[in-house]
């Protein structure tokens, strides 16, 4: 496909660099090496750089003319505590950590942006290069905010691009409204009573109880909330007792709620902790919920889609452009929209034809050990960016 010239011709160097942080991935809030990594290259390209911003993040700063515009483009850096299953050669080096979210491509599309923007400087004003830690925990953002990025590097517009199998290769998925959803954690404690598992009648079973709890909550979503509001429930773990033939005492349930509306989830919170409690009690046991309120919806301004679309559609014509469906995952981008008018972005990554042989088996799905991001999006999310940035400023 087309892109911007000077971008195409860089697109091998830049492969290997992708490649290079796919090798060596790191965990959330520990990304030094890597930080350091983009730090030396920004640099080496003329790029003032400011280090440990909001832990090991850093912000590089291009400044071209007197213009007084600005935009903010921004990658997570961190990695998963996933075994790796590729066998390629440039599979994780660090055991047990794999870039199964495709931040390696992250990184270095918005590397390739900096370097190409810093050759031709051909806009007139200021671009900032965010690269954020700690996405994959929901904190990276926060980190970086409280830090003073907003105040210290103040921002027209932020934009962010999230690699996605389910968008077909080679297209750009854009939606005018939210892309992305919320993500909250909950838990939810229940107090029974211990007893010889012979003797359940002397117990207040918290095993028991909270099964019970798991079925009822699923009420919420199906008789309370209203059916046109999206949203997902999921109890992921229930831990309790600690052998085969004593009731334990305390039993507690793990899982995330996701909503596309502050409203809707504000709602699922109230009526879980109403039916949790209920429920126990009927039983004779309490049940206390947590409930953590961690990432907002990715909510897109749109104008700022409107010209993520215009700069793809003048590089690539409008048959690249998907009209992308939202999706259930999270993503901390959602702090900087709440602050700031920007877009998010999906670039299409394929079904893992892309991949060499030797990888691992399974589906090339984010948060799986086969994944791999396709290196050919370097070139389609770099030109994009470069472009928003140069009709922008031009």
């Amino acid at each position: 496909m087309p892109a911007i010239a000077r971008i195409a011709e860089l697109h091998e160097e830049f492969k290997s660099i992708r490649h290079y942080f796919h090798q060596y991935p790191e965990l959330s809030g520990q990304e030094v090496k890597t930080a350091e990594k983009i730090a030396q290259y920004l640099e080496s390209w003329g790029i003032e750089v400011h280090r440990h911003f909001g832990g090991t993040g850093l912000v590089g700063v291009l400044k071209n003319g007197d213009g007084s515009k600005s935009v903010a483009l921004r990658a997570d850096m961190d990695a998963l505590a996933v075994e790796e299953a590729n066998q390629f050669e440039y599979a994780s080096k660090n055991k047990g950590v794999m870039h199964a979210c495709g931040h390696d491509g992250h990184i270095t599309t918005l590397l390739l942006t900096a370097r190409y923007l810093a050759e031709t400087k051909n806009f007139n004003g200021t671009v900032y290069f965010v690269f954020q830690p700690a996405e994959e925990n929901g904190q990276g953002a926060d980190s970086m905010i409280d830090a003073g990025l907003m105040e210290k590097f103040p921002a027209d517009y932020y934009f962010g691009c999230h690699n996605w199998p389910e968008t077909p290769n080679q297209k750009i998925g854009i939606n005018r409204q939210a892309i992305m959803a919320s993500g909250n954690e909950f838990w939810i404690e229940i107090q029974g009573r211990g007893s010889h598992g012979a003797l359940p009648n002397l117990s207040i079973d918290p095993v028991f109880v909270a099964v019970q709890v798991y079925n009822a909550i699923q009420g919420v979503m199906t008789r309370i909330k209203r059916p046109i509001d999206p949203a997902v429930l999921s109890i992921c773990q229930i831990v309790a007792g600690t052998t085969y033939n004593v009731v334990p005492n305390t039993a507690k349930l793990v899982g995330t709620v996701r909503t596309f509306s502050h409203e809707v989830t504000v709602l699922i919170h109230k009526e879980m902790e109403k039916i949790a409690q209920a429920v126990a009690a009927g039983f004779g046991a309490t049940a206390t919920l947590h409930f953590i309120y961690q990432n907002p919806p990715v909510t897109n301004h749109p104008a700022c889609v409107d010209m993520v679309a215009e700069a793809a559609t003048e590089l690539y014509g409008p048959d690249v452009l998907h009209d992308q469906e939202p999706v259930m995952p999270a993503e901390d981008f959602s702090k900087y929209l709440e602050r700031c008018p920007g877009a998010f972005f999906f670039v299409g990554n394929g079904k893992g034809e892309h991949r060499p042989s030797g990888h691992g088996q399974g589906p090339c799905a984010l948060h799986n050990a086969s994944y791999d991001f396709n290196d050919d999006s370097l070139t389609l999310g770099a030109s994009v960016f470069a472009r928003v940035v140069e009709k922008y400023m031009g």
